[in-house]
């Protein structure tokens, strides 16, 4: 039976209901390549749903819930844990070294760990000569093989926060746009490899820009900035050049992550414990 909060009408409804921002903004709209919203209202739990703006490409959320539904549990828990404060928002940096530790809490103890790899290619060359019979036929002769070539560091350093199993686990606040390129790079090399058969991505949702027009920006020692007699708003830290829903949804429609897998959650006002809306 269908999930009651998930609707069976047409696409744009389902886009509409589920993700509310996705409409405004092309970048916003999951691609062809994207899972139905159906599928992810299958396998993901409407608790997590209803906290995040949840994307699944090439059957990440399927296949989670099938071949790996620990890890997929231990996911869910440390986003139904994680929690942030309009002080997170505000302070110097975007606080970004207290956002993994957030999931850390939850995710290190179930032994979620940092992982990175590093591989070398060796390369061999096979040359044949053709001779032609009398008949007209030709046959190959093999020549004797050469000394195989060895590239050094053919895989050099990708590196994930968090990986269990064949799970891989990743979350980007407020970088530089260009890290998801690095994420997304990493979780191909890693599947490419073999090594995980699905990656997830934890990044902001489109939903908080209006939170970030009216959380004042915070100094190191947590008060207001003014700009003249009016407190600087912090959307100036979250600009469209850093890592939010966005940027990361444009890279995926173009297939940045090569055949893997990657599930989607991006986060909302609703995880702000002191936030009211105006």
């Amino acid at each position: 039976m269908p999930d009651p909060q998930t609707p069976n009408n047409t696409p744009n409804d389902q886009d509409e209901t589920l993700h509310p921002d996705t409409n405004d903004d092309i970048a916003l709209r999951p691609g062809p390549n994207a899972d139905d919203s159906d599928d992810v209202a299958r396998y993901i739990s409407a608790e997590v749903r209803a906290l995040y703006d949840v994307f699944s490409y090439r059957h990440a959320a399927a296949i989670l819930a099938t071949s790996f539904p620990t890890e997929l549990a231990e996911i869910e828990r440390a986003l139904l844990d994680f929690r942030i404060t309009v002080r997170d928002i505000g302070m110097p940096g975007g606080n970004e070294s207290d956002m993994p530790k957030k999931f850390s809490r939850t995710l290190r103890p179930a032994g979620w760990v940092e992982t990175r790899i590093q591989g070398d290619l060796l390369v061999r060359m096979r040359e044949f000569d053709e001779e032609i019979l009398a008949n007209g036929k030709t046959r190959k002769i093999k020549r004797p093989e050469g000394e195989p070539r060895l590239i050094e560091n053919f895989i050099d350093g990708h590196k994930i926060d968090y990986v269990k199993s064949r799970v891989a686990f990743d979350l980007e606040w407020n970088s530089k746009d260009q890290t998801f390129d690095r994420d997304l790079y990493a979780f191909r090399a890693f599947h490419e490899c073999g090594l995980i058969s699905a990656g997830v991505m934890v990044t902001r949702s489109a939903s908080l820009n209006p939170v970030f027009d009216v959380v004042p920006q915070l100094d190191k020692a947590g008060n207001p900035v003014y700009e003249g007699d009016q407190p600087k708003p912090v959307k100036a830290k979250y600009g469209a050049s850093t890592t939010w829903m966005g940027k990361l949804l444009y890279r995926l429609n173009a297939g940045r992550h090569g055949g893997c897998p990657v599930l989607v959650f991006g986060i909302t006002p609703r995880l702000i414990t002191d936030w009211n809306e105006p």
